[in-house]
C-alpha cells in the first residue's frame, strides 16, 4: 500500500464524498468544512493523481469516465474504512435494516418482540425507506423491498407474494352489483403503480378501458385513506390493505383476488460475507414466514 502515501486522506475523502454526494456543497457540508476547501482538495488530489475526477459542466461537476472507476473504488474503500472503525464501539453489532415501509409497519414491527426473544443479543436498526437504497454504496445489510425482484445491487429472496384486488368502504360496495359496475364509479389512482387493473379485469373476464376519474395521488397511502372515506374503489395488495379489511374499514366486494408481478423480497448485498447478525435474522425470518404459511 505505499502507493497511498502519495495521496492525502482528506483529499480523497473529498473526491469521494463529491461523487457520491453530487455537488461542492453537499460534500462541503457531510465533511464541515466549506466549499472553497472541498474544491482545493479537489483540485490538489487531481494534480496528484495526474488525471480529471469531474468535468467541469454547466450542470456541475460529472465524472469522468476514469473518475466512475475510481469513485466506485473510493466508494466501497471508505465503506470498509467505516466498518473498521465501528469495531472499537461494538456498532458493527448492529443489523442496518432498509425496508418498505407498508412491511415495517404492519408485519416487521409487531413481531419484534419474537425476533428478540429468539436473539436477545442481536440489535437492529430499521431505516423504514420507501426508495431503494444501494445496498453496495451504502452500510444497510438488508433490505426488504416490494417488488418484481429485479435489483442488481444484491440477491433477492421471495418472502410474500402479494395479490390484488379491488377494496373500498361497505357503503359504497352496495351501488356494485357485479364487477361491471366499476366502469360507472370513481377509481382511486396513485401514480408509478407497481401492477394495473388489466390483468384483474381479464381475469373478471372484462374488456375494455376504465374511466379513471377519480382522484389521483403521489402515495398509494393518500389513495388509501381517500377509499376509507367513501371517495372511490382501489386497486390494492393484500399487505397494504390487510388491517384495514380486518377491522372492517374496508372490504374486498368482489372474490377474485389475481397474484401479482410483486411480492416483498429478502435483499442481501452481493460479494459481501453474511455476518453473523445477518443469518440470524435470515434464518428468524424465513421461519416466521413460513409458519404464517402453515397457518
Amino acid at each position: 500500500m505505499k502507493n497511498l502515501n502519495r495521496f492525502h486522506l482528506n483529499g480523497l475523502k473529498a473526491v469521494e464524498a463529491i461523487g457520491r454526494l453530487g455537488s461542492l456543497p453537499r460534500a462541503a457540508e457531510e465533511l464541515g468544512v466549506s466549499v472553497s476547501a472541498v474544491s482545493q482538495q479537489l483540485i490538489r488530489t487531481e494534480g496528484q493523481i495526474g488525471q480529471a475526477i469531474f468535468e467541469r459542466t454547466r450542470a456541475g461537476l460529472v465524472p469522468t469516465s476514469f473518475g466512475k472507476v475510481l469513485l466506485a473504488r473510493l466508494e466501497e474503500g471508505f465503506q470498509q474504512l467505516s466498518k473498521a472503525v465501528a469495531l472499537a464501539d461494538g456498532v458493527d453489532q448492529t443489523l442496518l435494516l432498509s425496508v418498505a415501509p407498508t412491511f415495517a409497519s404492519k408485519w416487521l414491527v409487531p413481531r419484534l418482540g419474537r425476533l428478540r426473544a429468539a436473539h436477545p443479543d442481536l440489535k437492529i436498526r430499521i431505516d423504514p425507506s420507501p426508495g431503494v437504497l444501494d445496498l453496495k454504496s451504502s452500510d444497510i445489510d438488508l433490505a426488504i423491498r416490494l417488488g418484481s425482484g429485479d435489483w442488481q445491487d444484491g440477491t433477492p429472496e421471495c418472502l410474500l407474494p402479494q395479490k390484488m384486488f379491488p377494496v373500498c368502504t361497505r357503503a359504497f360496495a352496495e351501488r356494485l352489483r357485479g364487477p361491471a359496475d366499476i366502469f360507472s364509479q370513481p377509481i382511486i389512482c396513485y401514480e408509478n403503480p407497481m401492477f394495473s387493473w388489466d390483468d384483474w379485469q381479464a381475469a373478471t373476464g372484462l374488456a375494455g378501458p376504465l374511466p379513471f376519474d377519480g382522484p389521483t395521488f403521489s402515495d398509494p397511502w393518500l389513495g388509501l385513506e381517500a377509499t376509507i372515506s367513501g371517495q372511490g374503489i382501489m386497486l390494492a395488495w393484500d399487505l397494504f390493505v390487510e388491517d384495514a379489511l380486518a377491522d372492517g374499514r374496508l372490504v374486498a366486494p368482489f372474490p377474485t383476488r389475481v397474484p401479482s408481478s410483486i411480492a416483498y423480497w429478502l435483499v442481501s448485498p452481493k460479494n459481501r460475507k453474511p455476518t453473523p447478525q445477518m443469518l440470524h435474522f435470515q434464518n428468524w425470518i424465513r421461519s416466521e414466514i413460513a409458519q404464517g404459511n402453515a397457518t
